[in-house]
Parts: C-alpha cells; sequence; structure tokens
C-alpha cells in the first residue's frame, strides 16, 4: 500500500513542484495539496494520511493551528514542518505540538525524501541550521543523561537524533549497524519513557540530556 501523502502550502508553484516529484516516486501517493488548513481536520478524515508536509506561515489557518487539530485528531499522522521559518519560538512550539520534523525550504529535494524516509522510520528530521540553533540554545547546560540511566553510545546517538540524523547516517557516523541503531533507539525510549524520534527529541532537549 503506498505511503499516502498530504502538502499544505501556501506557494503554489511550490507546492505544484512537491506534487509532481513526490508522485514520481515510487511507493508516493499525493492525496491532496492545499494552500491553507482550514478544511485541515475534513481533508485528514477523508484521505487519513501518513505524512503531511506542512508549511507555516499561510493564510487563513496557518500551519501551526493546522499541527495541533491533525495531532490532537490523528497523532499516529506524521507531520514535517517545511517552512523558511527559523524563529526559535516557532520552533520549539511546532515541536512540543507534535511535529515530527523540522526542515527548511532552501534543502534539496533528495533531502525532503530523506527527511520523509526518516520519519516512517521513527526519526526526526531536522535542517543542519534547525538543528544547530537548538543545540546552541542548550550548550552551555549540564549533560544530565546519568538521569535515565543513558549509556555513552546511547547519549551518543541521541545527539545525532537531535541533530536530525537518519537512522543509516547515524550507523555510519558511530561505525555499527543499522539493527544496532534500531536497538539503541528502542533502549533510549524505554529509559526516556516515550514513544517516537520526535518525542525523544522533544525530551532530550526539556531535560537537558545532551
Amino acid at each position: 500500500m503506498p505511503t499516502r501523502i498530504i502538502i499544505f502550502e501556501n506557494n503554489i508553484r511550490l507546492r505544484q513542484a512537491l506534487k509532481i516529484l513526490l508522485e514520481g516516486v515510487e511507493g508516493y501517493w499525493v492525496c491532496g495539496d492545499y494552500d491553507n488548513c482550514d478544511q485541515a481536520l475534513a481533508v485528514v478524515e477523508a484521505h487519513q494520511p501518513d505524512v503531511i508536509i506542512m508549511d507555516i506561515d499561510m493564510p487563513g489557518t496557518d500551519g501551526i493551528q493546522g499541527l495541533r487539530v491533525i495531532k490532537e485528531y490523528r497523532p499516529q499522522t506524521y507531520i514535517i514542518m517545511h517552512t523558511v521559518l527559523e524563529d526559535d519560538e516557532k520552533l520549539y512550539e511546532c515541536l512540543c505540538l507534535g511535529a515530527n520534523g523540522y526542515i527548511l525550504k532552501n534543502i534539496s529535494f533528495v533531502a525532503l525524501l530523506d527527511g520523509i524516509e526518516n520519519v516512517l522510520h521513527g526519526g526526526a528530521p531536522l535542517s543542519p541550521s534547525i538543528a544547530k540553533k537548538v543545540l546552541q540554545s542548550f550548550r552551555k547546560t549540564p549533560a544530565n543523561s546519568l538521569k535515565y540511566n543513558l549509556s555513552e553510545r546511547e547519549t551518543e546517538v541521541i545527539k545525532y537524533l537531535v541533530n536530525g540524523f537518519s537512522y543509516k547516517m547515524i550507523a555510519n557516523a558511530c561505525h555499527i549497524s543499522l539493527d544496532t541503531v534500531r536497538g539503541h533507539i528502542r533502549n533510549i525510549y524505554i529509559k526516556l519513557h516515550v514513544n517516537c524520534g520526535r518525542e525523544a527529541v522533544v525530551k532530550a532537549l526539556r531535560d537537558k540530556i545532551i
């Protein structure tokens, strides 16, 4: 069964380009594209999407309001914020409301595809500049990983998660197998009492684990 994708994007050219490109990927189906979130709940009820590509700054109901409504109704839908905004307040609000990733529009289409695959496998993709911004705000705070009994390797893995690395990228960076990465991720979820990569990233930042 194909991965069902919905696009909420105010820029019509970008929206149409994303639709064409995503529909060209085997296993993906763009079941809807919209310029605002005014009817977001009805759209999600009708299509039951697996992934949503969500702009923030849209007329009418914006992406943050859409994120809130959709996550309350269908939390299992992965939502990647796709925006030009690097504002700290909006970034943290989106993560706290349940966004599964935060990617800037200046990335390549290939990087966006990597982000989609990342969330589908439990990751939490962040554009490099966003990950850097998040980390810098906590850089001067002592690590708190011992509170959750995280091993040195698990702490390293969660740092990569916060930086938006995919499982494959973590495996390459740590020189370990993909299955070993998945094992560490499972252990991290158990120790942090979370269910997905987005929740792990939010908790790592909120509790100053890294």
